[in-house]
């Protein structure tokens, strides 16, 4: 007995040493102060509409990039400097330290939780695809688009769907990169590709923002785990490692906002539908393996 008392005592030291040793860690970390002080946050984004793009008059708007303005403004930060970064990049220039908040419709997926901090999540959408009118192939799943034998689907670079569908099996002779969605619905329209896989929001916003009657969307459309299970649907902001005191910030904030009146009402004007909103604002994010 006085034994195990002893080893739960040493436990109990332990585990207030670890407790001790990351407040230290995080009284040093000034990512947000430094901001603070400077009055500049710099936001990148990847234009892919409806989560970030840049309007006619040159305003950086969307799912993404309008959050963050509520985030900044509550935190005390006076500026944001935009930075258009392919979406592929993003993370890199986030880790150089060009950029310090990512903005963008990114996915939360355990290999990216290696590399930054993620926020907790601010939507989740579903599996799509943008297809010809009548959806000649009859394409009803990512699955579908593998099984086929001649079907290319084109494939954003750096998006969540481009190692799906090759996990899945598609031969990358039938995989087309394409570096933004636009690029990705030409490739629809011309024959190039049989499908543009992306996101149910930005799939569904495309074909109502500027309609056509040389694509829409595939329906109905049935969702296709990857191999291991997982079923990738939820993003975030996402930050360095490092940077404990803003992302800690950062997260109060969307807390607080996720779910309010206001962010419905915001989200909404980008074609978010209730089905699309976090799952809950009390969700955490995965944690580096």
């Amino acid at each position: 007995m006085h034994r195990r008392m002893i080893l739960s005592a040493f436990g109990f030291l332990a585990v207030l040493g670890l407790v001790a040793l990351w407040r230290t860690v995080a009284g040093r970390d000034d990512s947000l102060a430094r901001l603070q002080r400077s009055g500049e946050i710099r936001i990148g984004y990847a234009a892919e509409e409806p989560y970030a793009f840049v309007r006619p008059g040159g305003e950086v708007t969307g799912e993404a990039p309008e959050i963050a303005k509520v985030v900044v403004a509550r935190l005390g930060i006076a500026r944001i400097s935009w930075r258009l970064i392919a979406f592929e990049e993003l993370i890199s220039e986030l880790e150089a330290g060009r950029i310090d908040v990512i903005a963008a419709a990114m996915f939360i997926t355990r290999e990216r939780a290696r590399q930054v901090r993620f926020s907790i999540p601010t939507f989740q959408a579903r599996q799509a695809l943008l297809v010809a009118p009548g959806n000649p192939l009859q394409l009803h799943s990512y699955q579908d688009a593998v099984a086929h034998p001649t079907a290319r689907i084109a494939l954003l670079a750096g998006s969540v769907e481009a190692p799906l569908l090759r996990l899945l099996g598609l031969p990358g002779d039938r995989r087309i990169a394409v570096p933004d969605a636009i690029t990705g619905r030409v490739a629809v329209e011309s024959g190039l590709a049989d499908g543009l896989a992306l996101s149910s929001p930005t799939v569904r916003w495309m074909v109502r923002s500027t309609p056509s009657p040389t694509t829409e969307i595939a329906q109905p459309f049935r969702q296709t785990a990857a191999p291991s299970g997982e079923l990738p649907g939820e993003g975030a902001f996402a930050f360095r490692h490092s940077d404990l005191a803003l992302h800690a910030a950062w997260n109060q904030v969307l807390q607080g906002f996720l779910g309010s009146r206001e962010h419905r009402t915001l989200v909404a004007g980008f074609g978010f539908t209730p089905d699309e909103l976090p799952r809950g604002a009390s969700s955490t994010s995965i944690a580096p393996q």
